[in-house]
């Protein structure tokens, strides 16, 4: 089948395309990019007045299978992915069974496989149980399909081991993500500390409880001459911790998430357990130090950190409500929304950040339109605003607090592989 895009607006930052621009799709490959394509197409869409991009990449996403299923399983996640314009997504291993073994993994590439609306990759345990007492077998779970390493959700806090890991994924040439708390400096915390966590008489966790775990973390890398990923970064200190130790020229790169940059702990206050993430929403200060560390390169890459939670998870007392935002669907509008409208970034600069720079650290395809390569890419409408309703979105999980929200950048169609998978708000498979 040929499928031929005309009149849009592609923006491809490895490319360094940035104008309109036909685009041809023969089978699953791009055969041809250029100002004006005259050529017969089984089917012909006319992007005019809209914009194309490689697929997303989103490099921190919880799909919940194996095991929890009523949270979210790989198709309803799948789902959720490619109406939030992503064609690729990397799953976290706190599964249950949980990923430290290849039956695991290859289970989850099978599933992916099977539903087939976008790539999915597993990421392993660094951990075997996430107990962070023994090291997964990392080489086996490379072979099976693994693309990185990470304990996420529970810090890995035992010194040695981090060293440990980070020396046995050297030999592989592996990715570490670490999750960075310091648990118990955050005590059992349940929001940031700091003026609201008081007023709301809520437990706070430090800023210091994630800065100390970076400040390891990047000693660590130093140290051994290996590389390290910082996940989900929320904290001023951790920008500038991670600023220093690039002038300095360690291998540490780090991600965020668009709730660390569009929400303060202030959204706390009415109680939405919703607002509960962990890191937690942050401060005002926290916040424009998100933006700056986006801004200047210091942060890397935008996650959704995608957890959704089933409602009887969240409609309980903030204390004992889980952590956790549902975030494959609002992650772009809200990113274009709080980023390129207000002209923190570019757009060319946001794609690199949610597609580009996602593919290049976890060594994946993708994140570039050229010619020959597989056609997965996005075509949005940037004029368009809409209200986000998350009685509509495709993932089992309703839990965020951008619900009633308006943003602007509508997703309008999905390619992967060469095929529609998401067209007007409607799965095609």
């Amino acid at each position: 089948m040929k499928l031929l895009i005309k009149n849009g607006h592609i923006v491809d930052p490895k490319n360094k395309i940035d104008g309109i621009n036909d685009i041809l799709i023969d089978g699953q490959a791009i055969a041809r990019i250029g100002v004006t394509i005259n050529e017969t197409a089984d089917k012909v869409i006319d992007a005019q007045g809209l914009h194309i991009f490689p697929g997303l990449i989103d490099a921190h996403v919880h799909l919940r299978e194996p095991g929890y299923e009523y949270k979210e399983d790989i198709y309803s996640g799948s789902c959720a992915a490619v109406a939030g314009g992503f064609t690729s997504i990397a799953c976290m291993p706190n599964t249950n069974p949980i990923n430290d073994n290849t039956s695991v993994t290859s289970y989850i590439l099978q599933r992916a496989k099977e539903v087939g609306l976008c790539n999915i990759y597993p990421i392993a345990a660094i951990t075997k149980n996430l107990k962070g007492e023994e090291l997964s077998e990392m080489g086996s779970l490379l072979e099976a399909g693994a693309v990185a390493f990470s304990d996420d959700g529970k810090p890995l806090e035992n010194n040695r081991m981090m060293r440990l890991a980070l020396a046995y994924a050297k030999n592989f040439n592996a990715l570490i993500i670490s999750h960075c708390e310091d648990k118990a400096l955050a005590n059992g915390g349940v929001m940031h500390e700091g003026y609201h966590s008081t007023i709301l008489g809520l437990k706070g966790i430090p800023a210091a409880s994630e800065e100390l775990m970076v400040a390891r973390e990047i000693m660590l890398a130093e140290m051994l001459h290996t590389k390290v990923h910082i996940a989900h970064v929320s904290a001023a200190g951790s920008v500038e911790l991670v600023r220093e130790a690039k002038t300095k020229g360690i291998q540490v790169t780090c991600e965020t998430c668009p709730h660390y940059f569009s929400l303060t702990d202030e959204a706390v206050s009415n109680y939405d357990t919703d607002t509960k993430v962990n890191p937690p929403l942050r401060s005002e200060n926290d916040v424009k130090a998100i933006i700056e560390g986006l801004k200047d390169g210091t942060i890397d890459i935008i996650v959704t950190d995608h957890a959704p939670h089933h409602i009887d998870e969240k409609a309980v007392e903030y204390d004992i409500a889980l952590s956790g935002i549902s975030g494959l669907e609002t992650s772009f509008a809200l990113a274009y929304s709080k980023l390129v409208l207000t002209d923190d970034l570019s757009l060319s600069e946001l794609i690199e950040k949610m597609s580009y720079k996602p593919s290049a650290l976890l060594g994946i395809n993708g994140g570039s339109l050229s010619v020959g390569e597989n056609a997965c890419f996005t075509i949005a409408d940037l004029s368009a605003s809409y209200e986000i309703d998350s009685s509509k979105f495709f993932s089992k999980g309703k839990n965020t607090p951008f619900n009633k929200m308006n943003v602007t950048g509508v997703i309008i169609n999905t390619i992967y592989n060469g095929e529609i998978v998401f067209e007007n708000g409607k799965i095609l498979r």
